[in-house]
């Protein structure tokens, strides 16, 4: 059987549709696939380990007919916590050496039984502790839309493969806009779901307090949707869970939304400057859902804190430092502190411990933001931010120990909730003139994921976003 056209142009959901009609085989996916990865990897560095030899076992188990939503669509999975059974993760560093776990986290489970086929582990900061994706061992990844720019972090390796047709799904980790960040910089639909809808298990229990959350990066809604459904529900023992909605994510991204109370925020937190082009997408996108019908209004959150800058600083130190005990475990072996970085070992082993309390106190304050920021939320009330406060970041900037200024204005939008839990959606609405894609957010109250997949794919059809690759063939 010979596939019409480029299937990697294609969304998941329509390669799945291929296969289970039999139009296409979910071998010749994924044939496509590794193809478009040895021909366009060694210009982004997008995955750093492959398991092709298993990938096709498994997409010749699929057969047509296959009822499961992603079945024999092949995706790429984040090179940092996530356990892959028989693929090491090395967590973007040489220090820990590689974990070759005996079984999947629970997110990448349920993605290979709703079909998806694993080809690979995408590259990552070491420890995804920056929001670009550069790393010692294995280099920078370089974004499909310019090679010279970053594809954004932490999760960029996974953001890069799917922007260039690698792959049409990957996933993405988020504590601070590390999925949200590369969507914006790559062009594609980034979700950071509600606190507890997406399972951490079973190597985590409670890292970050369940700031960071795990979901997917795509070049469609209804990819995320589907995903979505796919990875959410509570497991055993979670200490967090987000309410279960009403009707699954795929049809709440097929539904009208309903008129939506908007509330439109073109100024940062903490005094960030916000840059011409993420100011004026936001504007836009705003405009098209007045034109949609839903109430536009401009409000400024209650996110004014002169304690959130240190008090984030105390708590991300505190969470990296403790995991990299937690790595330790993973990995079964101390860390090589010579391995590391020398950012990475300055923050993180040379530096003091941060003391239980103060760790304590930090969350507290963040904690009692977060409930001031949603206090008077709506059900239904969808804020409208840039998703950046800048464009895309050029390869090759210094790494520095902490949390630095750089990264607090980059990440200025997006870190906010990671701390109130409450979903978060960048959207590929617009290109500045030299053809860098700039990202909206809209976030929603904690729960209504389906409030924010519903009213982005109301845009995703009114804009007429379409999945197309975004790189040039090497010469």
């Amino acid at each position: 059987m010979r596939i019409e056209g480029d299937v990697l142009q294609l969304s998941a959901v329509e390669q799945a549709a291929l296969v289970r009609a039999g139009e296409a085989s979910a071998r010749e996916l994924v044939e496509a696939s590794l193809d478009a990865i040895d021909r366009l990897d060694p210009r982004l560095n997008a995955f750093v380990s492959l398991c092709p030899e298993r990938a096709l076992a498994e997409a010749d188990a699929v057969k047509p007919g296959d009822a499961r939503p992603l079945c024999g669509v092949p995706v790429g999975i984040k090179d940092l916590l996530s356990a892959t059974a028989g693929l090491p993760t090395t967590e973007g560093s040489a220090a820990f050496g590689d974990w070759v776990a005996d079984h999947d986290s629970v997110h990448v489970r349920r993605l290979r039984e709703a079909g998806a086929i694993v080809v690979g582990k995408t590259n990552t900061p070491e420890l995804g502790l920056r929001p670009v994706t550069e790393n010692a061992r294995y280099g920078p990844t370089r974004n499909p839309w310019d090679p010279e720019l970053s594809p954004g972090g932490s999760s960029g390796g996974s953001a890069a493969a799917v922007a260039s047709g690698m792959v049409s799904l990957c996933d993405g980790s988020d504590l601070g806009g590390s999925i949200r960040i590369p969507a914006s910089c790559c062009g594609l639909v980034g979700l950071k779901p509600s606190l507890g809808r997406v399972s951490i298990g079973p190597d985590f229990g409670d890292i970050g307090a369940g700031t960071p959350a795990d979901c997917v990066l795509t070049r469609t809604v209804m990819d995320t949707a589907v995903a979505l459904d796919a990875i959410a529900g509570h497991e055993p023992g979670e200490r967090h869970h987000a309410p279960v909605p009403a009707t699954s994510f795929a049809a709440a991204a097929s539904a009208d939304p309903g008129r939506l109370r908007v509330r439109l925020c073109l100024e940062a937190p903490f005094g960030a400057p916000v840059d011409d082009e993420p100011a004026e997408a936001a504007a836009q996108v705003a405009r098209e859902l007045e034109a949609l019908g839903h109430e536009v209004v401009e409000d400024v959150p209650a996110w004014d804190d002169d304690s959130f800058g240190s008090s984030w600083a105390t708590f991300a130190a505190g969470t990296c430092q403790h995991l990299v005990r937690v790595l330790e475990r993973l990995h079964g072996r101390p860390v090589d502190p010579h391995q590391l970085e020398p950012a990475t070992r300055a923050w993180l082993v040379d530096a003091p411990p941060v003391l239980l309390v103060d760790y304590l106190e930090a969350a507290e304050r963040l904690w009692a933001f977060g409930r001031r920021v949603q206090t008077g939320w709506g059900h239904d009330d969808v804020l409208l931010t840039p998703t950046l406060t800048r464009l895309p970041a050029p390869v090759g900037i210094e790494s520095k120990p902490g949390v630095t200024s750089d990264a607090a204005r980059f990440s200025a939008f997006v870190r906010i909730w990671n701390v109130t839990g409450q979903p978060a959606i960048s959207l590929p609405f617009a290109e500045t003139d030299a053809g860098i894609p700039v990202g909206v957010q809209l976030v929603g109250a904690h729960g209504r994921d389906d409030v924010l997949l519903g009213v982005a794919a109301q845009l995703e059809a009114a804009a007429g976003w379409k999945p197309a690759r975004r790189v040039a063939e090497p010469a």
